[in-house]
């Protein structure tokens, strides 16, 4: 669609309502879920540090057990031990790099012999780069870890989980889908056609994340398995790590100073896997676990089929 389309298209529904919220939102705390989660099983996607890191800790703590999927084989192991010695729950964890599509076919394998049913799946992983790069596939990074990784595994994962009968998935998403206000280049969704800008390429991203959730939310209706995305607040995180210098000086020094810590995002994540309150929910966006209207490209049905039907062509899913 081209540019001038998109802004007559979507300009109209842009409210002054709708941005309030999202600031009033912001400033509120989580809702906070006391009930346990003994002998259950939860998969966190990217858990080595930050958000990730604190979910996996608050789920362990309530007696949850951890499959962790994660890149670094140390400090993934690291964890995991931790984790078993502190709170006595089972805890495993897959070693693989979720920009590579064959490493997620990988872990998605692995987790499809687990015989156990997976109760709550948190796809976390997630990075900035102030720089365009390309994965082993060809893919533009942030778009593959951000998006693809997750649709991925949902689309492979989802006749497990639709044969269990039960299961929250929960894509920890932003706000910063609305830095694509005008909605998704298709013709360019790999930034090969367009000056890098990582903020830009970073909204798009967590934009066909939203478009494709409803498609699955569709899919997903009637099983006992739902789907929604949540924003987590604005926490410190090792987002932008293998940035430059000079960025991971400005994110420390500027960028964090008013940054909440991260439990405030695993408390909400908690709450959105396991309050009997957001039971049945599916298809919606939170901000911490406050439901909340996304921006209007995030609710384009035409444009959600489309990057659908790009996704599965990407890795020839039918």
């Amino acid at each position: 669609m081209k540019f001038m389309k998109r802004l007559r298209r979507y300009f109209p529904q842009y409210t002054v309502a709708n941005v309030l919220a999202m600031l009033q939102n912001s400033k509120r705390e989580p809702e906070k879920c006391e009930e346990r989660f003994d002998g259950k099983l939860v998969v966190i996607t990217g858990a080595t540090s930050g958000i990730g890191r604190r979910t996996a800790i608050k789920y362990a703590s309530m007696g949850a057990d951890l499959v962790l999927i994660n890149r670094n084989r140390q400090k993934s192991s690291q964890l995991c031990d931790e984790i078993k010695n502190d709170y006595s729950v089972e805890c495993s964890d897959l070693i693989a790099d979720l920009s590579s599509i064959e490493e997620v076919e990988r872990a998605c394998t692995e987790l499809l012999s687990e015989e156990r049913p997976v109760d709550v799946l948190i796809l976390n992983a997630g990075l900035f780069m102030k720089k365009r790069t390309e994965t082993v596939d060809g893919l533009e990074t942030v778009f593959a870890v951000n998006y693809f990784s997750a649709f991925l595994m949902t689309w492979r994962l989802q006749a497990k989980l639709k044969k269990q009968d039960r299961c929250r998935i929960i894509l920890v998403s932003s706000e910063g889908h609305r830095f694509a206000a005008w909605g998704l280049r298709m013709d360019d969704l790999q930034w090969k056609k367009r000056l890098y800008h990582g903020l830009s390429n970073y909204g798009e991203a967590k934009l066909a994340q939203l478009l494709s959730m409803r498609i699955f939310a569709e899919d997903f209706e009637g099983s006992g398995v739902t789907i929604n995305a949540m924003h987590p607040g604005a926490v410190k995180t090792d987002s932008g790590k293998d940035n430059s210098k000079l960025y991971k000086w400005y994110k420390k020094n500027v960028m964090e100073r008013n940054l909440k810590d991260p439990d405030v995002s695993a408390e909400a994540l908690y709450y959105l896997g396991v309050s009997p309150e957001t039971a049945g929910i599916n298809g919606k966006f939170f901000s911490l676990t406050t439901l909340e209207d996304p921006a209007p490209p995030a609710v384009d049905d035409e444009a959600a089929r489309q990057i659908w039907e790009v996704s599965k062509a990407i890795r020839g899913l039918e």
